[in-house]
This record gives C-alpha cells, structure tokens and sequence, in this order.
C-alpha cells in the first residue's frame, strides 16, 4: 500500500510579509487541482483571546483540527493541523500533516479514519529541507484503542447523547439534507470521541461517509458533514440555520422523536456498546429501533414505552430471526413485573407478539405475556387488545390468574355504572371473563340490558361503524348465551327506538339469522334495502317491512309499532297512508302499539285542501274516545265538524262551536284552522244558512272569524253567485245591513263589502234583477227595509250623475 503525505503550513497572525499559507512537501500523485481542494480542508484560525506568542503550555493547549474529508475524483484525505512553534517574524506557525487515500483504497489495516486521531505519525514539522517525503505503507492507530473510554464519555454526556446520535445517523446518509452537525466542545478531543461513538454505533458504510472535523471556526462555511466548534462560535452557527449541539452548556429539555436514537443512547449509558454489532446481525433496516431494542431487552438494558413496543412489534413480524434464548429473554423482559408505564401501544404490539408465539413457542414462554395481555384488559381498560386464545390460561397458570381477576371482572360488571360504562369496555370483560372461565351467568341479563342501550347511544355518536364493532362480532361469536341475551335486549328496545336499531344494524352486521324469532330486530335490518327498491312508496314499504316481522299485528301489535317507527320516522304519515294503516290493523292493536298518536299527527298535519282529513278525524274520534284528549281532541272534532258542516246538518250553534273548540285546541295548526274557518264562512255565506248562526257569528265579533268571512265573501263564486241571483244578492244586503251596532270588526266588515262587493254585483244587474232585489228585500224584511235599498243603490247613482253634471260645467 502507498499513501502519499503532504505538509502544509499557514501563515501566522503578525506574520510581517503578510504570507498566505504554502504546501511545503507533496507526495507523489497528488496533483495541483487536489491541492487546492485541499487547502481549504487544512487550513486554521486561532480561537478568540488566543495570544499571538503563547507559552509552551499554551500552545500546546490550543484545539487540533483532525479532518477526515472525501474529495471530487473520489479520493479521501486524512489529516491533522495543529499549532506549532515557529521563528523569527511568525513565532506560530499552523502546520497541517495528511494522507492521501486514493479512490477504493482502504486505510491500513482496513480501519476507520476515526482510528488515526492520535496516531503517531503525525508530526508538527516539514522534513528538513522541504524533502518529498516518502509514501506511508502504514498509518498506526493511536496509543489507546478508540473505544478506550468511550463509555464514560457517553454517560457523561448522557442528556445529549440521543440527539447527537439522530443527527450524526442523518448526516451518514447517501445525500444528506441540510448543513453540518456542529458539534460544540470546550476541547476538541471531545468531538472526536463523539465521533467514536459514532464509529461504534453506526454501520461501515454509513462511518465511512461521515465526513468531519474536530475544531474549524466558520462551520456554515464548511462542506464536511460534521464539524466541532468552541462555544464562542455556536452562536454564528445557529444564524447560519445549522443543527448545532452545545455539549458544553445546559442540558437540553425536549428529547428527539428518533427511536433509534434514543434506544442507541440508552445501550450507550448502559455501558454496552458490544450489543451494535449483535443488532447488525439480525434482519430488518439497521436503523429502525426494533432489532436494536430487542438486543437491548435480551441483555437487560432499560428501555421506555415506545422502544419496548418497537422490540416487542419488531419481533412479532420475524419470530423466526430469534433463536429460543433470546426469546424467553425478550419475553421475560417484557412482562416485568417491575415496569409501570406501559402505554396502549406497547401492550398491543405485545398482543401481537403474543400471536406470533402463540403455538411456535411453549405454553410457559409465552404465559406470561398472556397474563399481561389479560391484566391490562381488566384493569387498564385497553379495549383493544389482542386477546390470547382460551387455551393459554389452562393448567395452574390460568387459574391463578383467574383467581386474581375474577372477582374483579364480576364486581365490575355487576356494578350499576354499565350504562356509562363504553361500550368496547363491557365487551373485553365479557371476553376476559370467557377465556378465564369465570362464571357470569347470573349477572348476564343486567350485563346485557345495560349494554344494549349503550351500543346505540356510542354507534349514533359517529358515522361509519364504530371501533368497538370487531371486538363485538368476536363476542358473540364466541358466547352463545351473550349474543341470545343481547339480541333479545336489542328487540325488545326496538319498538321504541327502531330509527336507532336500524341505523345500528347498518353499521354493524349483528347474527341473528338463527332460530330466535327476533320480529323488530329483522324489521330493522330490512327496511335500508326495502327503502332502495321501492323508493317513495311508503305504503310498499311499510307492508313489506312488516311481512319480514314474521308476525301479524293482530297477534303482536308491538310490530305494528316498529314498523311505524321504521317507515314515518321523522315524520307523520299523509292521510291516505294513515287511512291505510287504520284499515290495515284494529284499533286494539293501535291502541296496544301506541300508533295511533301518529294517526292523530297525520290528521292534524294534513294540508288544508286534503280532502280525506276531515274523514280520517272522524274516525280517529270513534275508533279513540279514551285515548285522544286535551287539545288534539278539539282539534279532531273542529275537523270532524267541519265534515258536517260541508256534507251534512250540523247541531245548532255550530257558529259557537267553532269558537269553542278553536279555543280548546290552542296553539291550533294553521291547516286545521284554516280548513274550519272556510268551511264556517262558506256555510254562512250559503243560501239556506241559519238566520240564528249569523246571529252568533255576527255578534261574537271574532277578528280572526270576521276576516276570514271577509276574505269568502269577495271570493269568486260568491261575487258569481252575487251578480247572478238576485234572491241571493237580496239576502246579504239584508244580513249585511242587519246588524249596524254589533261591533266594529263586523261593523266595519260588512260596510266595506256593501260598498266593495255587493255595490259592483248590482250595478252589473239588469234594471229587471234590481227590480227582483228591490221586491225581495221588501218581502222578506219590510217596506222600510226596501226603501234603505232604493235610497242605498240610489245615493251611488245620483253620486255618479253629481259628478258627471259638475265636469260638464266645469269644462264650459
């Protein structure tokens, strides 16, 4: 092997001629366009405060910049520059010592440059004369091995070491992002032992790349990846936005996300750097925390939540690269009793090593890892763990840990709490109970009315299934008895709430195709697809939710309930459909469901030119006496009223009634009062009303009632009916005129409709009509009331001719 030298030597501060530094011996091979990459690698700056002529023990003291740099034809430089004494103008001179490493050569002895920090062979001298020094066949390592007190130095710098390690790990990367890692030490042998640690750590390859230099004064100038730095420079390192790590001030607070790292620091601070190498040696990304962590549980090395999860799922996906050994020792080391902060990941990434182990492994490897599964799921509350199979907890193993839990599993599920209990809890004590063959059949009915309501409630929280659905399924796959008791719960809530279940079952696909009958638990399961294909056909619906019941309302009205509830959810049926449903089911059986409340709804709903309503109150009136009452009766009735008052001969005093039950039916739907409303008015404006009816209606002087009959009367037909029927226009001028002091809504009302509507119908008449008006009103009155007509239809006239007179003699 031949590795040519080159010396170097920089000018000095006070230096008289102001000479720029010189190469002042070069090997052979190295040419000049090396040189000058070259020169910038080795070149040097006192530290701040330095004296310009030092002691002996000062200059010796002063940093030594080790360098380790790969150059653009592929070669590598290792060297060192170190102040030495100089004479006469330039009392120190900097002189730079190096090896050159041609492209693919290996250091001597195929060792890490690392391993050249305090070779011997450095020398603070030129040869005599300027000499071509010879080629090196050799290039020593220092008086100690590098690893000589490494781990004292790792735990001294304990607080830093897990962030130092990230950065050193990113910056051996192929194509680093970023600057250098600075890394600032009051003495610069101290970055080269962190860069010990790092040949330790590390794999060859990623060493190899690290590029470094223990002490330079401008970092954000330098191309190598790591650099050392004195603390007066760290600040110009941060403003260059470089990663700068003070080793030499306060420790610092937040730790690194890197769980390679932090595990690394953790071996380091145990004092086992010896486990690197056996972590290289299993499969897997050399950087990835799981192989590393479980050498470091196998040998007894402590490590928190996060790197125990990484060991235990790294192990869990190769179970094979662990021989038995190293697998008891990472169970054992896993399932410590004396660890207490466990976090929901690790346990199931145990879970999942659990798994893995399950049956390649002896029951009593892997027993105690099922002891911890089942412990956390009773006491930590993981809902979702990995349980172990029943078959882990036989022999004496699983009865101590039945006789352990066991009370505890039943007083929970016994307690009153289930029903703010979440649900996925209640389903892993069931489970637990199961596969420790604890006895819960006594308490399984509360369990299960508890949970049943429960399941609802968290399912309606969120859209999608919800997360405790798998473990669910697995629960009644696994008990029989548990699925029979929480179907049956879960039927016997859906009359009540079968929007609820419905939309449960669309999230999660319950068993119950068995032998249970289970009416409204397949009502609601069939009502998505019967909406699908028949769309808005309520009816199509409604019979075919009822046929998957298996069960006719006779027999069971609850299913009448049910698929009421499914189809009219949010919303009360149009009459036709609660025609339908009166026919369709006795009025027991409504009565027994409790549907005919929405019965009621529909009449009351109804707009008010549904023809049916009024029908339909009738018979909700018949077919409930007992039922409906309050304000839904009035309502009903002042519906049922108006069906007579339109087709049939009402009780006298209906005029009142309307009032009446307007009132007791307050706050009225608007429909219904409009509907009641018309058809008083247009009876009252009838032919053949009842002097005796307008009388009542006149004198209540009723704002809301005098309007609406306001509104009737210059309706169109009326004004036909006017214009066209003398005897009719003879009737209401006699009405309308009847009454002058009976209030000043009706007072007010019927003047305007004299003048408005009853004035234009006879001015559109035949003189021969206004002649019949003018008879009738005599005969059916008297000869004064006759004359009021003539003076009335008059005094218009005589005013139009008033006025037409007064414009013609204005115009002459």
């Amino acid at each position: 092997m031949s590795l040519a030298q080159v010396h170097y030597i920089s000018a000095a501060p006070g230096d008289a001629e102001k000479t720029a530094g010189r190469f002042t011996a070069v090997g052979p091979g190295v040419s000049q366009a090396l040189l000058a990459e070259i020169e910038p690698l080795v070149g040097y700056a006192l530290p701040d405060g330095a004296s310009d002529r030092p002691a002996d023990a000062e200059l010796r003291s002063l940093p030594q910049a080790f360098t380790y740099a790969a150059l653009s034809d592929g070669s590598r430089l290792v060297g060192r520059t170190a102040p030495a004494r100089g004479e006469g103008p330039a009392p120190v001179r900097f002189h730079a010592h190096a090896v050159h490493i041609p492209s693919g050569v290996p250091l001597p002895g195929d060792r890490l440059p690392v391993e050249a920090w305090r070779s011997p062979h450095w020398v603070s001298v030129t040869p005599v004369g300027g000499a071509l020094p010879d080629p090196l066949g050799a290039l020593p390592p220092g008086p100690a091995p590098v690893r000589e007190g490494l781990d004292d130095f790792a735990v001294s710098r304990g607080p830093w070491l897990a962030a130092v390690l990230a950065d050193l790990r990113r910056a051996s990367e192929e194509a680093p992002a970023g600057g250098p890692v600075v890394l600032v030490e009051r003495q610069n042998a101290d970055v080269a032992r962190w860069l010990g640690l790092a040949a330790v750590t590390l794999p060859r390859d990623s060493v190899e790349r690290l590029t470094f230099t223990t002490y330079t004064r401008r970092p954000g100038s330098s191309a190598l990846r790591v650099v050392g730095a004195l603390p007066e420079d760290a600040a110009a390192a941060r403003e260059a936005g470089l990663r700068v790590h003070v080793c030499a001030d306060r420790p610092p607070v937040d730790g690194t996300p890197d769980m390679w790292a932090r595990t690394a620091a953790r071996v380091w601070r145990s004092r086992a750097p010896e486990l690197f190498q056996a972590a290289r040696e299993l499969p897997g990304d050399p950087f990835a925390a799981g192989p590393l962590a479980v050498i470091a549980l196998c040998n007894g090395v402590a490590l928190g939540p996060e790197e125990r999860a990484a060991a235990a799922g790294w192990a869990a996906e190769r179970p094979y690269a662990l021989d038995a050994e190293r697998i008891g020792r990472l169970v054992e080391a896993l399932a410590s009793p004396g660890i207490d902060d466990r976090t929901g990941s690790e346990f199931d990434a145990v879970g999942r090593l659990f798994g893995a182990l399950d049956g390649r492994c002896p029951a009593s490897v892997t027993a105690p890892l099922a002891a911890m599964l089942v412990t956390e799921a009773v006491r930590g509350g993981n809902g979702s763990l990995e349980l172990p199979r029943r078959d882990a907890f036989a022999g004496p193993d699983g009865e101590a840990i039945a006789g352990v839990l066991g009370p505890e599993i039943l007083t929970e599920l016994e307690s009153g709490a289930g029903g703010a209990r979440p649900v996925a809890r209640t389903v892993q004590l069931l489970r637990v109970a199961r596969l420790l063959g604890v006895n819960g059949t006594e308490l399984l009915p509360g369990v299960v009315d508890r949970l049943a309501p429960a399941l609802l409630a968290e399912a309606s929280e969120e859209p999608g299934p919800p997360a405790f659905a798998p473990a669910l399924l697995e629960l009644l796959d696994e008990q029989f008895d548990v699925r029979t008791a929480l179907l049956g719960a879960l039927d016997r809530i859906a009359p009540a709430a079968p929007g609820a279940v419905a939309r449960f079952l669309e999230r999660v696909a319950l068993p119950f195709t068995g032998t249970q009958a289970l009416p409204h638990l397949r009502m609601c399961a069939e009502v998505p697809g019967a909406m699908t294909t028949l769309g808005r056909d309520r009816t199509a619906v409604w019979h075919r939710v009822l046929r998957a019941a298996g069960l006719s309302p006779f027999a069971e009205p609850l299913v009448l309930r049910t698929a009421v509830g499914l189809v009219w959810e949010d919303r009360a049926p149009t009459v036709e459909e609660a025609r339908m449903l009166l026919e369709a089911a006795t009025s027991d059986a409504h009565r027994a469901a409790g549907t005919w409340a929405r019965l009621v709804d529909a009449a009351l709903g109804a707009p008010a030119d549904t023809e049916d309503a009024t029908a339909l109150a009738h018979d909700l009136l018949r077919a409930f006496p007992q039922e409906i009452g309050g304000r839904e009766r009035a309502a009903l009735q002042l519906l049922d009223l108006c069906r007579d008052l339109r087709t049939g001969a009402p009780e006298p005093g209906w005029a009142e009634q309307v009032r009446t039950l307007r009132d007791r039916a307050e706050p009225l739907e608007p429909a219904v009062q409009e509907r009641a409303f018309t058809a008083l008015v247009e009876r009252l404006l009838a032919p053949d009303r009842p002097g005796a009816e307008l009388y009542d209606f006149v004198r209540s002087d009723d704002a809301e009632l005098i309007a609406a009959y306001d509104r009737a009367a210059r309706a169109e037909p009326t004004r036909t009916r006017l214009r066209t029927h003398p005897a009719y226009a003879a009737d209401c001028f006699t009405h309308w005129t009847a009454h002058p002091h009976a209030g000043p809504a009706w007072t007010t009302t019927a003047a305007a409709l004299l003048d408005e509507v009853l004035r234009p119908a006879v001015r559109a008449m035949t003189a021969e009509a206004v002649a019949e008006v003018e008879e009738t009103v005599g005969r059916t009155g008297s000869s004064g009331r006759a004359n009021a007509f003539r003076d009335w239809n008059r005094s218009r006239a005589l005013g139009r001719l008033g006025r037409r007179i007064a414009g013609r003699v204005r115009r002459g």
